[in-house]
């Protein structure tokens, strides 16, 4: 009887402590992002900064547990065909997915449609924080999601390897 007791017990634990960490991985430490114009910005070709855009409907998330989980749903009133002449195109774009309550950001239909030519990624902001871009994939119709994305610095650094000589230094946090 006490070991059927006690396995009872060990289930019961077992079970608060699998809920408590899906709750703790999928929605304690996200915050909302508030929209304002550093949220949105795109490096240009010309200058190579980050410069910021117009957008509306601003619904973003961000931790700062991991400088990974930024996500943003928006819109562009600028059209896709003048961004392609100004800003830098990002090749090697791919979203990270989102929360499911997150809803605005489906990161395999963005991947899908990156893949296609449907959507268009673009250099949000270099460096973020070090090793880390935001980008930003873009759709004719406006629409465009933002996401963080590690980059070839960070790969680097991040595997306790030392930063290529065309990165810049790393923090001491990362050495």
């Amino acid at each position: 009887m006490i070991a059927r007791i006690l396995i009872g017990v060990m289930v019961f634990i077992a079970l608060i402590a699998g809920i408590a960490l899906y709750y703790l991985q999928v929605y304690a430490y996200y915050e909302e992002v508030p929209p304002d114009a550093g949220n949105v910005q795109f490096v240009s070709l010309v200058s190579g900064e980050a410069e910021p855009l117009m957008f509306e409907n601003f619904k973003g998330i961000d931790s700062e547990s991991s400088p990974l989980r930024y996500r943003a749903c928006f819109d562009m009133p600028t059209s896709l065909a003048m961004m392609t002449e100004t800003y830098q195109i990002v090749d090697d774009a791919e979203p990270r997915v989102a929360p499911d309550w997150f809803d605005c950001f489906d990161a395999r239909q963005i991947g899908a449609d990156l893949e296609s030519g449907t959507a268009l990624g673009f250099m949000g902001q270099k460096d973020v924080v070090y090793g880390i871009d935001r980008i930003v994939a873009v759709y004719d119709d406006g629409r465009a999601f933002a996401w963080h994305q590690i980059n070839a610095c960070g790969e680097v650094v991040f595997d306790g390897n030392p930063a290529p000589e065309n990165c810049p230094p790393p923090p001491e946090s990362t050495r």
